[in-house]
C-alpha cells in the first residue's frame, strides 16, 4: 500500500487498515521467530506501512486542530 492509496482512505478505514497491518505485523514476527518466513522482507514492508498510516492520522490529526 502506497502513500496515495492510504491518502484516499477515510479516518475509519485508516484506522481499521492499522489493526489488521498491526496484528499481521505481530503474526508475521512471531512465525519469523518461530521458524523462518520465506521473505522476511515483507515484515520491514508491513511495518513501514504501518508507519505510513501512522503518519497521515497525526497529519490528519494536527490540520483538524
Amino acid at each position: 500500500m502506497d502513500n496515495k492509496q492510504i491518502v484516499e482512505l477515510s479516518d475509519k478505514e485508516l484506522v481499521q487498515e492499522l489493526k489488521e497491518r498491526r496484528a499481521h505485523l505481530n503474526k508475521m514476527k512471531l512465525n519469523h521467530k518461530v521458524s523462518d518466513i520465506e521473505n522476511p522482507m515483507l515484515i520491514r514492508s508491513n511495518r513501514r506501512t504501518v508507519a505510513r498510516i501512522k503518519t497521515e492520522l497525526t497529519a490528519r490529526k494536527n490540520a483538524a486542530k
